[in-house]
C-alpha cells in the first residue's frame, strides 16, 4: 500500500539498459580481418572491465580464439557510426536468434565508415574516431545462466584486462586524467542513444 502511495508500480521490463556506456569491441576474425562490434553492457574496476555478450556472436568467437580485443569508447557525436553497425554480425550463417533483425557483413570497418589504427600491445586495431581506446586482453570467459538469455542465445561475461590506454589528446588534463568537461560517452538508456544532455536519436531495436 506504501509502494502504490509512493506513485511507483511493478513493471517486467524486456530488458535493462538504464544507461551505460557504449563500446565498440574490436577483434580479429580467424583470416586475421578485423571485426568490430558495439555493445552497451561494459563496466569496469581498475583497469578490469568485464564485458556482456551474447555466445553467438562473431565476437566471443574471436575472444575465445584469439584472447586480445580493444574496447573503442566513442562519443556522442558518434552514435549514427554505432547505428549503423547495429544490424550487422559478423557471423556467417547468422545465428537463427539474429535472423529476423541482423544481416552478414564482413566489413565492419568499411560499412560503419570508421577508420582502423594499428594498437601497440595487442593485434586488434583500434578505432581511430574514439577518443578512449583500451587495448586489452581475455582473462576470464563465463557463461552467464538466466532463462531470460536463451532468448538471445546465451551470453557471456568475459573478464578482460586493460594493459594500455589511449587518450585523444584534447580530453587530456595534464599527464594522465581525462578532463570531464571535455569528454563525455555515448549512452544507451533503454535503446535509445543519449550524451550527458538531450537525446541524439534511437536504435532500430527501440520499441518505444
Amino acid at each position: 500500500m506504501l509502494v502504490a502511495e509512493a506513485g511507483f508500480v511493478e513493471i517486467q521490463p524486456k530488458i535493462l539498459y538504464f544507461g551505460t556506456p557504449v563500446v565498440l569491441v574490436s577483434t580479429l576474425n580467424e583470416d586475421g580481418s578485423p571485426n568490430l562490434a558495439p555493445m552497451s553492457s561494459c563496466w569496469t574496476l581498475g583497469w578490469t572491465a568485464v564485458l556482456g555478450l551474447t555466445l553467438v556472436g562473431k565476437t566471443v568467437e574471436n575472444l575465445c580464439r584469439g584472447m586480445e580485443c580493444v574496447l573503442n569508447v566513442p562519443g556522442p557525436d558518434l552514435w549514427k557510426a554505432v547505428e549503423r553497425l547495429a544490424p550487422l554480425t559478423g557471423k556467417f550463417p547468422v545465428p537463427e536468434t539474429k535472423a529476423a533483425q541482423f544481416r552478414f557483413e564482413p566489413d565492419k570497418f568499411g560499412a560503419s565508415k570508421l577508420t582502423p589504427l594499428d594498437s601497440e600491445l595487442v593485434s586488434p586495431p583500434r578505432v581511430l574516431e574514439c577518443p578512449l581506446q583500451l587495448e586489452a586482453r581475455v582473462c576470464h570467459i563465463r557463461e552467464m545462466t538466466g532463462p531470460e538469455l536463451q532468448s538471445i542465445g546465451g551470453a557471456a561475461a568475459v573478464e578482460v584486462s586493460v594493459v594500455r590506454v589511449h587518450a585523444r589528446r584534447d580530453i587530456v588534463h595534464g599527464e594522465r586524467y581525462i578532463d570531464p568537461a571535455r569528454w563525455q560517452p555515448l549512452i544507451y538508456n533503454f535503446r535509445h542513444y543519449f550524451g550527458l544532455g538531450r537525446e541524439l536519436g534511437r536504435s532500430f531495436r527501440a520499441e518505444v
